[in-house]
């Protein structure tokens, strides 16, 4: 499949966002408020949550209008497959949630390195999903437009500017230098391009199968949310920060989707 430079910067669209969260380091404080801390994490849970409905299962479900009543079978198994894989990915990486919670199989791997795996197996299913709508582009698929793709990489660099700070501050709280704390947050997002550019090589090669792939990323993203970003919004005192930042990040997804789309 050919890669236009509009596509390539489409891609590379989230990964500023989190590189400009990540250089919050060098204007923050020591560490980020619990109630700030909340609110960014139940916007960007908003923002995933609109975009897997209206960038990724509603293009899936039009696109199979032609199977009539079983149309919702391509969106359905995708998304359950997508919801496995991001399982499956969560089971075997030993990793760290936010609230120092661990996860995984054993291991005798640092903090810091836990959160940033924790980090980078979030941003695979971004990655994924702005690969799966570019390929859709690219491949003249009629359920995605460009404006569309554009539209979703916008609001995944948006949700991913706060979850660059959310990933770098803690680790400044372990202690990293805030330099270093800063290319770790960098890192962590650079496998959101390799992920979209590999989604898009295997869609180019099946482009038959874009609902399955448009569905198996909401699928990866809505585990994301469901598994990690709502409780960190919801448990706790200012549960109601998180509840009305999650219904901005909806709301601004969904006015991004349709009016670029």
């Amino acid at each position: 499949m050919h890669l236009n430079i509009n596509i390539i910067l489409g891609i590379l669209i989230p990964f500023i966002g989190t590189s400009l969260g990540a250089a919050m380091v060098f204007i923050l404080k020591d560490n980020i408020s619990e109630k700030l801390q909340k609110i960014l994490t139940g916007f960007a849970a908003g923002v995933m949550v609109a975009a897997s409905f209206w960038s990724l299962l509603s293009p899936a479900l039009e696109s199979s209008e032609y199977l009539g009543k079983l149309s919702f079978l391509p969106a359905a198994m995708g998304f359950l497959i997508g919801t496995g894989f991001l399982l499956f990915l969560d089971m075997v990486t030993p990793h760290m949630h936010m609230d120092k919670q661990s996860e995984g199989p054993e291991s005798k791997l640092k903090r810091t390195t836990k959160l940033i795996l924790a980090v980078t197996l979030h941003n695979i299913p971004e990655g994924m999903a702005v690969g799966v709508v570019f390929a859709g582009v690219a491949s003249g698929h009629s359920g995605v437009s460009a404006a569309g793709a554009l539209a979703l990489a916008i609001g995944i660099a948006i949700q991913n500017f706060p979850e660059g700070a959310i990933v770098s501050m803690p680790l400044l709280s372990e202690g990293m230098p805030k330099a270093k704390t800063f290319w770790w947050g960098v890192l962590s997002g650079i496998v959101e391009p390799i992920a979209a550019f590999i989604t898009i090589l295997a869609a180019g090669f099946v482009v038959p199968l874009m609902p399955y792939f448009l569905s198996f990323a909401a699928g990866a993203m809505m585990y994301v949310v469901v598994e990690e970003l709502i409780p960190e919004m919801s448990e706790g005192k200012h549960s109601n920060l998180g509840t009305i930042a999650f219904s901005l990040g909806f709301v601004l997804m969904m006015v991004l989707d349709v009016a670029l789309g």
